[in-house]
């Protein structure tokens, strides 16, 4: 299985990468999501993106939209990882076609827990 963890923070990238890969993913990485819809036009498709909310260029919200308007990623799972958590950008987010929500700070068992539910491992 193939995924792509977007987020601004190199840090939280190899943290995700790290747990992904120990569930035997291919793990795809961007910088915003202006790089990320570069990465999924160039080596996509993938199973499931890892999506923060907050960056630069374009915002996890807006990449969102983006991917949800284009129906070649239909199948393609999202889960929000962010710190955003006001109630309304949580419902935005899930209005606008995000399958799931992670908060951080997060652990590998939330992170694998919340991963195998959206691809409906569990």
């Amino acid at each position: 299985m193939k995924a792509l963890v977007v987020d601004d923070s190199k840090a939280i990238r190899q943290i995700i990468r790290k747990g992904l890969e120990s569930m035997g993913f291919e793990v795809l990485e961007a910088e915003n999501g202006q790089e990320a819809l570069e990465v999924l036009k160039t080596q996509g498709p993938v199973d499931i993106i890892l999506l923060d909310w907050h960056m630069p260029i374009m915002n996890g919200y807006e990449f969102l939209k983006t991917v949800r308007a284009n129906s070649a990623w239909d199948n393609i799972k999202i889960m929000m990882v962010t710190t955003e958590n006001q109630q309304k950008s949580v419902i935005d987010a899930v209005m606008a076609g995000a399958n799931e929500y992670l908060m951080k700070p997060f652990d590998q068992e939330m992170l694998e827990t919340k991963v195998k539910m959206v691809l409906g491992m569990l």
